[in-house]
């Protein structure tokens, strides 16, 4: 079973929250040959107060 992982900023619009893992499922789909049922997407959202950049918090960088 593939799990596929991304780590990233929150996405606040469930529908576009939705087509991403519909995207990434269908792109495993289409790389393994499984059936989507097969096929696990685990979003890590990150608020900019915990992601660090050269040093700095993202959220000092405004």
């Amino acid at each position: 079973m593939p799990i596929i992982t991304l780590e990233g900023p929150r996405i606040t619009d469930l529908d576009r929250r939705r087509r991403l893992i519909r995207e990434l499922t269908d792109a495993a789909v289409k790389a393994y040959g499984l059936p989507q049922e097969k096929i696990i997407v685990i979003l890590h959202e990150n608020s900019r107060e915990q992601v660090g950049v050269g040093g700095e918090l993202l959220a000092d960088k405004d």
